[in-house]
């Protein structure tokens, strides 16, 4: 099945059923998994090495919220895309190194990563500079994994309060990557404790293996990618 290779001319661009289809089915699960008294949570399609070609189908069927892992991939992909649709919400889920802090700012409309105060006080400032506020994440390393991004659950408290009053960034919600080795549960029901601790009501949580779950702890977020878009190459 041909594809437009231009994002730009989404005329000329045939739906391929499996992205379409699959998000379609992730969407349905999600509000089965969901109690009708909550708000519908946001599935953020995860495009991280997902073409041009592949994702333009899915903005055209109507889905506006996106996530992309690294800010030089997310470049040069998204200021082409998000000419297809308006009310595009694209997010940084990724790690987020300070020199990319000015791009990312310029780039995305949502950073799930906040996780260290040289990282936050850059947002800060940069924020300020192109007049630009985002909602701000703190990602939390529940499973205190040292290879991994996140700021100790217990340091996650003095950390939250810091990036809203020192850094004055708008923190709205929590995110967290359990171990893929732990059951899933227990680092949910810690990121919703915190989060209740500290006034936040967004919980990022759940990907394609776990998301279900995630929606039992009260996830508003839930990221999915190969289960929409299939395996990474």
């Amino acid at each position: 099945m041909a594809i437009s290779q231009d994002p730009q001319n989404p005329s000329r661009a045939d739906t391929p059923p499996s992205a379409v289809a699959n998000l379609a089915h992730i969407q349905a699960r999600v509000a089965a998994s969901t109690h009708e008294s909550r708000p519908a949570p946001i599935v953020i399609a995860v495009t991280k090495t997902v073409p041009v070609e592949t994702i333009t189908p899915v903005i055209i069927a109507g889905h506006r919220h996106f996530g992309e892992n690294r800010v030089q991939e997310a470049a040069g992909k998204w200021p082409a895309l998000r000419k297809l649709a308006a009310n595009m919400t694209l997010h940084l889920i990724g790690p987020l190194q300070t020199n990319k802090v000015s791009e990312a700012v310029g780039l995305f409309d949502t950073i799930q990563t906040v996780d260290r105060p040289k990282l936050a006080e850059k947002l800060g400032r940069e924020m300020d500079t192109q007049g630009r506020r985002l909602d701000c994440f703190v990602q939390v390393n529940t499973g205190r994994e040292p290879q991994k991004a996140g700021v100790d659950p217990a340091d996650a408290d003095r950390f939250v309060a810091q990036c809203r009053d020192e850094f004055r960034l708008p923190v709205v919600g929590l995110m967290c990557v359990p171990p893929v080795t732990d059951e899933p549960s227990p680092h949910f029901a810690l990121l919703r404790e915190i989060a209740r601790r500290n006034g936040l009501n967004r919980l990022s949580m759940g990907m394609s293996g776990d998301f279900e779950i995630a929606l039992m702890f009260g996830a508003t977020h839930v990221r999915i990618g190969s289960a929409i878009f299939g395996a990474r190459t």
